[in-house]
């Protein structure tokens, strides 16, 4: 047989692994660890693997098997034992020809053990001890000092032991003592790791171990006077009890079974109990099927009734995706839904109060021979299978179901997965896939559904079948996904973090019963007008305290944000500046609510809600020792208060929350946007005329605060829209749009306001004198060489970002530049020509740029001009008295703002002429600023002055903002906004 079996694996086994097998085999590293009839136990010492492995060959059946862990099969091990079994070299250790190797393929084995493990039971108080000693070849036998998890993870020489994976799994059972009690709950690993151990000893003398318990007998026999006796006795082959749960058998070490009915002492037994006759039904449908299973029992009774169903068994598969990774669990069961589970060769009851039945276990060795054969799986060991090999198994795993039957074992029912939108408990709408036959009945037994993540997901893995619900699995609905996969992604995205469709997902799902031709359920019914715009929603009265004639657009904003209030959903608004953003959200506040803003509108918040809604009370929640009013109808405060005190806030159910200058939340992964989403309220608002101010991932945070679980998770928010936008993938910027339409209110000035005069954008070229271009041109060839070539390696952006900051400046004034003077620039001068010009005609003007230092800079000249001028930055302290003297009738012609400080929140309609100093390549912020002219209130054409110096870096900033305006106005049908700057864009900048 032997040369029978060598034959086979040297047939199956690949080239490379049968030399490896030589290798060891000539090296003398097999060694014989047991045999018997049917089977020869071997251990390899190999030194690729610290612990040797263990290899076991069937001669008769031209079977293998190793622990290595290797995907091979035969494996080197399993060629170098059939080798040595072969050569008849087993009988004794090999020798040690030589030291392991340290890296590569294996050259030679370890050396060989020259000593043993011995285990020495004992019994103490009553308690079960272990003790561990080494063996040494000379005879000597001295305790273990060492784990033997130490000996195999550092490779100690000492002692000099060849440790299994049995030694080590002791070890951890033992948790690493040395000697002491065996663990109860690890009686049965650890008598199952002996049984095959040659040196084990009880009280001194030779033993065996068995994890098989040792099981008492049960005689059920008619009771005198009517009922039946149950009697439950110790096994005739205990000769001792060797400690709690432990007996004696023989010479064999066992537990004691069914000591969960009797106890765990054998001191209780003999055990009886009779049982009337109406008790008999609870004996023969719960307690004998339980007692079978532990005890070895004898029916002699006549008065126990006859159970005739009869339940056949069959094969269940437990299916489990995670990711590309598909996890299988074959068991046998009996019954659909299952009543019982073989486990182990016995009979264990699922279902409390089951009926009794009885095993057909000539159908039970068919079905495991069945899924052996066809599917190389065992009942009871979990398969994990993955990527392309998850999906060739898919196909075989339905394949087998239809070739066995049923799931699998019964008639093959021809069932598929149709997709239902049912209404949960708690009012929502949720997507599942259910069973139904072909003529559209629901399908026999459990489990019946499977939830829309599970399908996609498999569906997505290129899977035919996906796991069900509870177990078993169904076809997948490839038809369905074909056509309507993309609306089912969504709405997994889409799911809430309990598991559910959160509301903002109507759309999506009203979409999808669309598509269907499926009938709304009645909750998404409600909010079917969300998908036919503003214009279609029913308009809402102003509120009685309003004091504020609401033009028609605003109007229909208050209908938006009353419809989205009253759903207990959350829009944002993002009118362009100057629309009345405010007045909007003022008049559809109800109930008490929190304002969060930056820090230098606060007041204006205040000022507005008392002039359009007085009949609300205001408290500001601001400054030291500040206190939360839970009267108040509106609490104000700020974004820096938020972040601090999120607790309090977040702990407080509003009934509505707005952000006002929104994009301050715009990076998700900050602590400010983490303290807006911990914020509980029934209504959420969103102000913000910038949506995307630098990346689409700003928008992401933005819906992530008023409706969560619209766009998914960040991440595949960013690969499925993001990215796809800025790769210009065909389609998906207009589904984009689609997706977030019903909470993105946007107007622009010139669609809603015929009446507001219009703006006009140019832009000024400045020449640099001899001088100026003498220092740019320095600052260009110290830097760009250097920089661009480290930035096109993968180097620092921030070198770049401070290269470009040098060129930048060095086009606006040498001044700005560090240990420079000069007295003025082309820029300052064409700004002073041209507000001498604009004064003298009584016009006013803002000048913005991003440097104080060059506001400083510019203020010397105004004076000498005599040009009058008020200044705004991050150092004002009373922004409100600074805007008043600009906005009165005989305020200064000119207007200093930096382009932080005054960029948002402020009503400058004096002005009709806006300078920009310096170009930023966000065009966002350019138009921020230019809005504090532009805007209601305003009568007069306003000019917006780009002051750009000619042939510099300044003239490719105006290229990049056209082309980083596209990406947001793609997103949202004309955002004004820009993606981040990239460092493909430094370069193009820099070069």
């Amino acid at each position: 047989m032997s040369e029978e079996l060598l034959a086979e694996v040297r047939k199956a086994a690949p080239s490379a692994l049968w030399s490896s097998g030589v290798k060891l085999a000539r090296a003398g590293a097999v060694s014989l660890v047991d045999r018997d009839a049917s089977s020869i136990t071997l251990r390899v010492r190999d030194p690729a693997h610290t612990i040797s492995p263990t290899v076991i060959l069937y001669p008769g059946d031209l079977e293998w098997d190793c622990d290595c862990g290797g995907r091979a099969s035969p494996c080197a091990h399993v060629a170098a034992g059939t080798i040595a079994l072969a050569q008849g070299d087993l009988d004794q250790a090999a020798a040690a020809p030589g030291a392991a190797a340290t890296g590569g393929a294996p050259t030679s084995p370890p050396p060989a053990a020259r000593a043993h493990l011995r285990y020495a039971f004992s019994t103490k108080h009553g308690v079960l001890q272990l003790e561990r000693f080494v063996v040494h070849e000379g005879g000597a036998v001295v305790p273990l000092a060492t784990p033997i998890v130490d000996v195999v993870a550092r490779r100690l020489p000492d002692p000099p032991i060849d440790p299994s994976r049995e030694d080590v799994e002791i070890d951890r059972a033992l948790g690493r003592r040395l000697r002491g009690d065996v663990p109860l709950e690890k009686l049965r690993l650890v008598f199952e790791a002996l049984a095959h151990h040659k040196d084990v000893l009880y009280e001194g003398r030779p033993a065996r171990t068995s994890g098989e318990a040792v099981r008492p007998s049960a005689t059920v026999r008619d009771a005198p006077g009517g009922g039946v006796e149950l009697v439950i006795e110790r096994s005739p082959t205990i000769t001792a009890l060797a400690g709690v749960k432990v007996a004696l058998a023989g010479d064999v070490l066992c537990p004691l079974g069914a000591t969960d009915i009797y106890g765990p002492s054998l001191e209780r037994l003999p055990l009886r109990r009779t049982f009337a006759p109406r008790e008999l039904g609870e004996l023969v449908s719960g307690l004998l099927p339980q007692l079978e299973q532990h005890a070895d029992v004898t029916m002699s009774a006549k008065r126990l009734p006859k159970v005739a169903k009869r339940v056949a068994p069959r094969l269940h598969f437990e299916l489990r995706l995670e990711g590309p990774k598909l996890h299988v669990l074959p068991t046998l069961v009996y019954g659909d839904p299952p009543l019982g589970r073989i486990d182990a060769g016995k009979l264990v009851l699922l279902t409390k109060g089951a009926p009794a039945f009885a095993r057909d276990e000539a159908r039970e060795r068919d079905l495991v021979a069945r899924l052996r054969d066809r599917l190389e799986l065992v009942p009871g060991r979990l398969v994990a299978f993955e990527a392309g090999e998850a999906a060739r198994f898919a196909s075989r795993l339905e394949s087998f179901r239809g070739a066995v039957g049923g799931d699998a074992g019964d008639q093959v029912e021809e069932r598929r997965l149709v997709p239902k939108l049912v209404t949960t408990e708690a009012g929502t709408v949720d997507l599942w896939f259910e069973i139904e036959t072909e003529e559209g009945e629901p399908a026999r037994g459990t489990p019946s559904r499977a939830s829309a993540g599970a399908v996609w997901g498999a569906f997505s893995e290129g899977l035919s079948i996906v796991p069900l619900e509870g177990g078993g699995f169904a076809p997948i609905p490839r038809d369905f996904l074909d056509r309507y996969g993309h609306l089912v992604a969504d709405l997994v995205l889409a799911k809430g973090e309990s598991g559910e469709l959160t509301r903002a997902a109507a759309p999506l799902a009203m979409e999808l019963c669309d598509a269907m031709g499926a009938p709304r359920p009645a909750p998404l019914e409600k909010l079917s007008v969300l998908l036919q715009g503003e214009g279609s929603l029913p308009v809402v009265a102003p509120p009685p305290g309003l004091r504020a004639e609401l033009r028609a657009y605003q109007q229909r904003g208050l209908d938006w944000l009353s419809f989205l209030r009253d759903a207990e959903l959350g829009g944002l608004l993002a009118d362009d500046m100057g629309l009345g953003k405010t007045l909007q959200t003022i008049a559809a506040l109800r109930g008490r609510c929190l304002v969060v803003c930056p820090r230098s509108v606060v007041h204006g918040w205040a000022a507005e809600i008392a002039r359009f809604r007085p009949d609300l009370t205001v408290a500001r929640y601001d400054g030291g020792g500040r206190a939360l009013d839970p009267k108040a109808d509106v609490t104000l405060t700020t974004y820096g208060v938020l972040r601090i005190d999120q607790v309090e806030l977040a702990a407080i159910h509003w009934d509505a929350v707005v952000l006002d200058e929104a994009q301050a939340i715009k990076n998700p992964q900050s602590q400010t946007a983490r303290a807006a989403f911990s914020l509980q309220s029934r209504f959420r608002v969103a102000l913000s005329g910038t949506p995307v101010e630098n990346r689409l991932e700003e928008l992401w945070s933005l819906l992530r605060f008023v409706v969560p679980g619209l766009l998914g998770g960040l991440e595949p928010f960013s690969e499925r829209w993001a990215r796809a936008i800025g790769r210009g993938d065909e389609g998906v910027a207009a589904k984009l749009r689609a997706r977030i339409a019903p909470f993105l209110l946007r107007r622009r000035k010139n669609e809603v306001l015929k009446e507001l005069p219009p703006r006009t954008e140019v832009t000024e070229l400045c020449d640099l004198d001899d001088t100026e271009r003498a220092a740019y041109d320095a600052v260009r060839a110290a830097t760009q060489k250097e920089i661009v070539a480290k930035l096109a390696e993968g180097g620092n952006v921030l070198l770049a970002l401070e290269a470009l900051l040098r060129l930048r400046q060095a086009a606006c004034h040498r001044g700005l530049l560090p240990g420079q003077e000069a007295p003025s620039s082309a820029k300052v001068d064409r700004l002073l020509e041209t507000l001498e010009e604009l004064a003298a005609e009584g016009h006013r003007a803002l000048v913005f740029s991003q440097w104080t230092s060059f506001l400083d800079r510019v203020e010397p000249h105004l004076e000498r001009a005599g040009l009058g001028y008020v200044r705004l930055d991050g150092s004002t302290r009373d922004r409100a008295d600074v805007v008043a003297r600009f906005q009165a009738p005989d305020g200064p012609p000119v207007f200093l703002l930096s382009l932080k400080a005054g960029g948002t929140g402020l009503n400058l309609t004096a002005a009709d002429h806006v300078f920009l100093l310096d170009p930023w390549w966000n065009p966002a912020v350019e138009d921020q600023a230019a809005d504090r002219a532009h805007r209601i209130g305003q009568d007069r054409p306003v000019l917006v002055h780009r002051l750009v110096a000619k042939d510099t870096v300044e003239e490719r900033i105006l290229l990049l903002q056209e082309k980083k305006r596209a990406i947001a106005e793609a997103a949202l049908g004309g955002a004004g906004g820009a993606a981040e700057i990239t460092r493909q864009d430094l370069l193009d900048l820099l070069t």
